[in-house]
């Protein structure tokens, strides 16, 4: 099962409104079933799902300190994707969130204090040796700023090259627990999760791969220690 987590140190990047996107859209795409994860205590994908009328993705409740028993129920169950949503903090119970991820998106609006912070969560993720690629969001349509800002996040890592833009239908689908794949399935917004849903899919199976590798090189190299 692949295990999305959504950090950043910034309150206001769109975690929340990305976790569940990229779940619908997963979906939607074939690439279910998915689950979203709520581990921020302001509850607000939980509360997204409680009004929401389709059936998937589904929300499964726990705590971080549960997190990889649940995470491994729910591969044994068959869930193919989980998507988890943290806090806006740095801390040591969001580290324990992070190493449970296959791969972590960090949404970074394109304004110079969000690009300062987002330092922070680098850092996190990185000492926890996890793979990470960036989202920016909140973008203004042909502004500078988000050129610049993706210029400057490409120096630390992969940047999606769906930029999510700033338009009202990205909060007016979650009212009543739907995103914008579900009110117009033709607008730009649409284009937009599904552009990143792909790149997204793609990063994660690298990683993927990448570890298998890994996995494999390691059992050789104890095989030929073990006869030598």
């Amino acid at each position: 099962m692949h295990v999305l987590v959504l950090a950043s140190q910034k309150g206001g990047a769109g975690k929340t409104t990305l976790a569940a996107h990229l779940g619908v859209a997963a979906e939607a795409a074939g690439d279910g079933p998915a689950v979203l994860i709520d581990t921020d205590p302001q509850g607000s994908l939980s509360a997204w799902w409680n009004v929401r009328e389709a059936e998937t993705p589904a929300l499964a409740p726990t705590t971080i300190a549960e997190l990889p028993q649940k995470l491994a129920a729910l591969a044994e169950a068959g869930y193919r994707l989980a998507v988890v949503d943290t806090p806006p903090a740095i801390t040591e119970a969001i580290g324990a969130v992070v190493r449970s991820a296959e791969l972590v998106l960090i949404p970074t609006r394109p304004s110079p204090h969000d690009l300062r912070a987002v330092g922070s969560t680098v850092e996190l993720v990185q000492a926890a040796g996890k793979p990470f690629v960036f989202a920016v969001t909140q973008a203004k349509p042909n502004a500078r700023l988000t050129v610049q800002a993706v210029a400057a996040l490409s120096e630390h890592g992969a940047v999606a090259p769906a930029i999510v833009h700033d338009r009202v239908d990205y909060a007016g689908s979650m009212i009543d627990g739907r995103t914008v794949q579900e009110t117009d399935s033709k607008g730009r917004s649409s284009g937009e999760m599904v552009e990143l849903w792909g790149f997204v899919k793609a990063q994660m199976t690298k990683s993927t791969k990448a570890r298998n590798e890994g996995r494999q090189g390691n059992e050789q190299e104890a095989r030929r220690r073990a006869v030598s």
